[in-house]
């Protein structure tokens, strides 16, 4: 049975609408991996001096230790300051705080139990006192969303052009979350992991100075 002409001439700028539509929500095409690793040195080179700023947000690590699996998680405000920083941990009630102070001299650990705690080294400080194996020098770089000075490392991107993961120094950092109305982009979550352990970082307020 045939459609009287006046209804086809009805119907005919419906279908060139959806036509249209589908056409329009089609996806870009991805970027050349080559362009992408450009633009992240472009963002890596713009954050190369960004050492005076304050993260808060929340912390969560978990992790083998003596055999057992361990960890904890708090608030967290990380100040830095040049190649100075400090990290206030704020646990739930009855579980770990801390401050935690960082200089080119070394590490001190307060508010634990037994009094302040020092060492040369802040990553063997605080896996000691605290069991929580957390790549202190890597994380200042990865948690810019950035490639840290340790090695080689391996960049996946997302279609919006930024890092979704990052593999580095035996760590894989992830990054589901970013703020894309700031220039240059930060991430909001920066989750590293290990084959003994995992750091997550939720960043809900960044002040650059």
């Amino acid at each position: 049975m045939k459609l009287p002409i006046r209804l086809l001439a009805a119907a005919l700028p419906l279908l060139l609408a959806a036509c249209a539509h589908k056409e329009a929500v089609r996806p870009p095409p991805k970027a050349d991996y080559a362009v992408l690793l450009n633009e992240q040195r472009a963002r890596e080179h713009m954050l190369a001096k960004t050492d005076h700023w304050v993260l808060q947000g929340k912390i969560g690590v978990s992790g083998v230790v003596n055999g057992k699996k361990d960890g904890g998680s708090g608030t967290l405000t990380w100040t830095q300051n040049g190649q100075s920083y400090e990290f206030v941990v704020r646990g739930p009630v009855g579980s770990k705080s801390f401050k935690l102070t960082v200089t080119p001299e070394g590490a001190t650990l307060e508010g634990l139990d037994g009094g302040p705690q020092r060492s040369p080294d802040v990553g063997s400080l605080v896996q000691n006192t605290l069991g929580w194996q957390v790549p202190f020098h890597d994380l200042r770089a990865w948690v810019l969303g950035t490639r840290a000075d340790s090695g080689p490392a391996d960049l996946k991107f997302g279609d919006d052009g930024l890092p979704v993961s990052l593999t580095q120094d035996g760590w894989t950092v992830t990054y589901p979350g970013w703020d894309t109305k700031r220039e240059p982009a930060l991430p909001t979550k920066i989750f590293a992991s290990s084959p003994t352990s995992s750091v997550r970082l939720s960043v809900e307020s960044w002040t650059i100075q």
